[in-house]
């Protein structure tokens, strides 16, 4: 553990040491170690990216709100600021989870985020840690799009295609592969109308069309411009009532 490098990375400089320690301590390590610290970052957490959120988004409702905060306060987003930030270096683990590889574990990364955040808590109260989640989150909600973020693939291509006022996908079970137990299913996703036909294949219906879906969304939105591209050019071929010259126009005499 560099406890001078790590708050460097921070921009935050801690009164009490002890703190920072105690945060990047797993329970396998000994005591005191960062779960309830982690409890406490948890809330700080949650109640810091709604009102981020809340001043940032100012037309989305409550329901895109709250699905955004939970997609960024979740385990993986939670994991990749760790990663940013090179926790694994700093870690505190027991013998038996350094062996078996904890200090890459998404669980236990993200808990060290979560213990960090509850740590400046303690140091220097709700402004401290206000900022420092503000700063870790700012090249997240720099490239977030509210629109899609947390959406499953199959919300996402109703959506597109509602929004172009087409019809929505068909789904079919085409096949099943292996024993009960170990099911694998392959389904198509079709939308007629852009003649687009795709396969998914998963451990259940409902991870099959997701992933069918997903790929007929990116055949869709690839599809369409050529699709306008045609209607165009079927637009320029045939020319305009007033450009019409008669089939056999008379001779004047």
């Amino acid at each position: 553990m560099d406890a001078e490098r790590l708050q460097q990375q921070l921009g935050y400089r801690f009164a009490d040491a002890s703190l920072l320690r105690q945060a990047l301590t797993h329970r396998s390590y000994g005591q005191p170690h960062n779960e309830r610290l982690e409890f406490l970052g948890d809330s700080v957490l949650n109640c810091t990216v709604a009102s981020l959120l809340y001043d940032r988004f100012t037309r989305l409702d409550e329901g895109d709100l709250s699905r955004l905060r939970s997609n960024l306060v979740k385990q993986q987003t939670l994991y990749e600021i760790a990663q940013r930030l090179g926790l694994s270096e700093h870690l505190l683990l027991g013998e038996g989870e350094l062996k078996s590889g904890g200090f890459r574990r998404p669980s236990i990364l993200a808990d060290a985020v979560e213990g960090i955040v509850g740590a400046v808590f303690l140091d220097s109260g709700f402004e401290a840690a206000r900022e420092l989640i503000a700063s870790l989150y700012e090249p997240i909600l720099k490239d977030v799009d509210p629109l899609t973020l947390g959406k499953d693939a199959k919300t996402l291509l109703q959506e597109w295609l509602q929004g172009k006022k087409l019809p929505l996908p068909v789904y079919a079970v085409v096949a099943t592969h292996g024993a009960a137990h170990s099911q694998m299913f392959e389904v198509e996703c079709a939308i007629p109308k852009l003649r687009i036909r795709v396969l998914g294949s998963g451990a259940s219906r409902r991870a099959a069309e997701q992933g069918a879906a997903r790929r007929a969304l990116e055949a869709a939105q690839a599809a369409m411009p050529a699709e306008r591209r045609r209607a165009r050019a079927q637009r320029e071929d045939v020319p305009s009532s007033g450009d019409r010259s008669p089939a056999n126009p008379e001779v004047p005499h």
